[in-house]
């Protein structure tokens, strides 16, 4: 009896922990920031789907953009690619360097829209912090 009573105790919180789970803040992502050494800040955290949504983002280059010869590709995406397979640490004469370009892209359109973080510790947040 005891047993039974432990199993469905078990599968009780089993079958809580899985709904809780579903119906959470949706998954937080993070920047890539491996390429730099010893980063002063956490990565930028947040939620790409929600953030697409809010800001009726509907074409991945909006964010994803691809460059030829300086010139915007309209149609093409980078999606695929990290940030650091364009951007290097440093600025070379082609594009600006990693972080800046990640500022310039990201608080650029924020402020231009007048709306989303622009103080750094607006997206650079310990992870599960809201």
């Amino acid at each position: 009896m005891k047993q039974k009573v432990l199993i469905l105790i078990t599968g009780l919180l089993v079958g809580g922990l899985i709904i809780v789970s579903t119906n959470a803040q949706e998954e937080m992502t993070v920047v890539d920031n491996s390429i730099f050494e010893n980063p002063e800040r956490p990565s930028a955290l947040f939620q790409h789907d929600t953030h697409n949504e809010n800001a009726e983002i509907e074409e991945c280059n909006e964010c994803h953009h691809v460059y030829e010869d300086g010139v915007l590709q309209e149609d093409e995406s980078s999606e695929d690619l990290t940030c650091s397979e364009c951007h290097e640490f440093k600025s070379s004469t082609k594009q600006p360097a990693l972080m800046k370009a990640y500022h310039q892209n990201c608080k650029g359109c924020h402020i231009q829209k007048k709306i989303g973080p622009i103080m750094c510790g607006e997206c650079h947040r310990k992870e599960g912090t809201t």
